[in-house]
């Protein structure tokens, strides 16, 4: 049933938003506490986590407003509109959400 599909796929997409959402905003009261921690590595790793923590940055922060004009296009019923910033919109945030796990594994782990 179509129908059923388009509810089913409305829910996931509902629910990832809702738990980037809570992501951020413990991510963010975190930080805010803790404030920021260095990176002890040396030569190499050093510059290839400044170089994946750059681009996750900056799209990290793009991608707030991109997800938010996605998910109103999809709200208010335009979704040819919706679809088409989407395929934008779903790899920026998969990377976002890929390297941030890369980043903390870097700084944290490694």
């Amino acid at each position: 049933d179509p129908a059923r599909a388009d509810d089913v796929a409305q829910q996931a997409m509902l629910a990832a938003l809702a738990t980037s959402t809570l992501f951020l905003v413990s991510y963010l009261a975190y930080h805010f506490e803790v404030g920021s921690v260095r990176l002890t590595g040396q030569g190499l790793i050093r510059t290839v986590y400044f170089a994946i923590l750059i681009g996750h940055t900056v799209l990290a922060v793009a991608i707030v407003p991109l997800v938010l004009v996605t998910l109103a296009r999809a709200l208010r019923g335009r979704f040819e509109a919706h679809r088409s910033l989407a395929r934008v919109t779903l790899p920026l945030w998969l990377w976002v959400s890929l390297s941030g796990v890369v980043v903390y594994w870097m700084l944290y782990r490694l």
